[in-house]
C-alpha cells in the first residue's frame, strides 16, 4: 500500500512537471509588433494608502510610447500621503492625468472592486486597463498590451508581471504564485476552452474591450469578491467571451509586499477565498500540498536515521523532492526569483499550510478579513 501511494505522490508530481513544460509554450510574451495607430485606452489605478508606491507607478504612466490614453487615478479615502503626492503628480502630467476621489463604501462591495467601478463611469476609453498602484510600466507596456488584445481577438486580457522580491520571506513565498499558475493550470484551456473552472487573472494588470467589460456588468458582477480578478475572467467566459493570458514579466513589474506581516496578511486574506470559501475545498489542498512536498521529507529523514534504504521509503521519496525541487528552479529561472531560496521550497509549502490555515480561521472564527484598513466577510 505505501509503495502505491509514493507512486501516485511521484506520478502526480511528473504530471505537473510536465504540465509547467506544456504551460511554457502557452504563455508568451505580449507582442512587440507596436501598432502605428490605436484605439483610446483608459488607464485606471485604484489607490488606498499608497504613497510608498503611487508616484513611481504614475510616472511610469505618463511615460508610455503609446499615443491614445488617457489616466484616472481614484483616491479611495487614503489617510497618508497619497492625495498630496496625487496632487503635484497632476500639476505635471499636462492634463494626462486626472485624480477622482472616492464615495464612501457601500455594503456588499469589497474596496477594490467598488473603486474599479467608480474609475470605469468616467472612463472615455475603448480599451479599459486596471492597473494596481503598486505596479511600475515600462514605456511599451500599453502600446504593446493593445496589440496583444487587439491581434489575439481577446475580450480580456491579462498578465502575470515581474513580481519585485526584496525579503526573505517574499523571496521564500511569493513565487509560489507562479508555481500554483504553472504547474497546476493549463493555460491553453483559459483561452480555448469555455469552461469557467479554467480561469486566470492578474489583478495588477486587466485590460478589457470596452463593449464587454459593460456587457457582464463591470465590477458589479464582483463587488463581493476577495480575489475580484479571477471572478471576473470567470464572468468573461459565462458571457462568451475570449480570455488572453500572457507573461508580462518584461513590461510590467509589481512589489506586493514589503515584509512578512503584510505578506501574511495579503495571502490570508486571498487563500480562502480563492477557492470560494469551501471548507472541503480548503482541507482537501492542505493535504495535497503535504502529500506533495512535505511528507516526502518526513519519509527521507526517517529512512535515513532508521539506516533504510528501500524504494517506498527512501527512492520513491528522494525522486519526489527532486521533480518537486525541478519545477522551482525551472519557474524560478523562467521568473527571475532566487534559485539558492528555490532549494527552500519545503519550507515555503510549510509556510503556505500555516497561511491556508490563518486564512480559514479569520474568515470562519474571527472577525474576517483586514485590509487597507476594512474589515471583510464575505464567507
Amino acid at each position: 500500500m505505501l509503495f502505491v501511494y509514493q507512486i501516485v505522490v511521484l506520478l502526480s508530481l511528473l504530471f505537473f512537471l510536465g504540465l509547467l513544460l506544456r504551460n511554457l509554450i502557452d504563455f508568451p510574451c505580449m507582442p512587440k509588433n507596436i501598432p502605428n495607430a490605436g484605439p483610446l485606452v483608459s488607464v485606471m489605478v485604484p489607490a488606498r494608502n499608497e504613497a510608498l508606491n503611487i508616484e513611481r507607478c504614475v510616472r511610469s504612466l505618463l511615460r508610455q510610447d503609446y499615443g491614445s490614453y488617457e489616466i484616472h487615478v481614484l483616491d479611495d479615502g487614503s489617510t497618508d500621503a497619497t492625495p498630496e503626492l496625487l496632487d503635484r503628480l497632476v500639476t505635471e502630467s499636462e492634463g494626462r492625468l486626472r485624480v477622482l476621489q472616492g464615495e464612501p463604501l457601500p455594503r456588499g462591495w469589497h474596496g477594490k472592486s467598488w473603486a474599479c467601478s467608480q474609475l470605469s463611469r468616467h472612463a472615455r476609453g475603448e480599451l479599459l486597463l486596471f492597473t494596481d498602484a503598486d505596479t511600475m510600466h515600462e514605456p511599451d507596456a500599453l502600446s504593446r498590451s493593445v496589440a496583444a488584445i487587439m491581434g489575439s481577438g481577446g475580450d480580456m486580457l491579462s498578465i502575470m508581471p515581474h513580481q519585485e522580491l526584496g525579503s526573505f520571506w517574499e523571496k521564500l513565498v511569493v513565487p509560489l504564485i507562479h508555481v500554483i499558475l504553472m504547474c497546476y493550470l493549463p493555460l491553453r484551456l483559459v483561452r480555448t476552452s469555455p469552461r469557467p473552472a479554467f480561469s486566470f487573472a492578474n489583478g495588477q494588470f486587466i485590460l478589457f474591450r470596452r463593449e464587454f467589460y459593460e456587457r457582464i456588468n463591470g465590477h458589479a458582477a464582483v463587488r463581493d469578491a476577495i480575489v475580484e480578478d479571477v471572478w471576473l475572467c470567470k464572468a468573461v467566459k459565462k458571457a462568451g467571451g475570449i480570455v488572453v493570458a500572457y507573461n508580462g514579466t518584461d513590461v510590467v513589474s509589481c512589489r506586493m509586499y514589503r515584509n512578512f506581516k503584510e505578506l501574511w496578511e495579503g495571502f490570508s486574506k486571498n487563500l480562502f477565498a480563492a477557492i470560494g470559501y469551501s471548507t472541503p475545498g480548503l482541507f482537501l489542498l492542505i493535504a495535497l500540498i503535504a502529500a506533495l512536498y512535505v511528507v516526502p521529507y518526513a519519509f527521507l529523514i526517517r529512512s535515513l536515521l532508521a539506516g533504510e534504504f528501500s524504494v517506498p521509503l527512501f527512492w520513491l521519496p528522494f525522486s519526489q523532492i527532486i521533480v518537486a525541487l525541478l519545477c522551482r528552479l525551472i519557474i524560478a529561472q523562467v521568473f527571475r526569483h532566487s534559485l539558492s531560496i528555490a532549494f527552500l521550497h519545503v519550507l515555503s509549502q510549510i509556510v503556505l499550510l500555516a497561511i491556508a490555515l490563518n486564512s480559514f480561521i479569520k474568515i470562519k472564527f474571527g472577525s474576517g478579513t483586514l485590509w487597507k484598513g476594512r474589515s471583510y466577510n464575505f464567507s
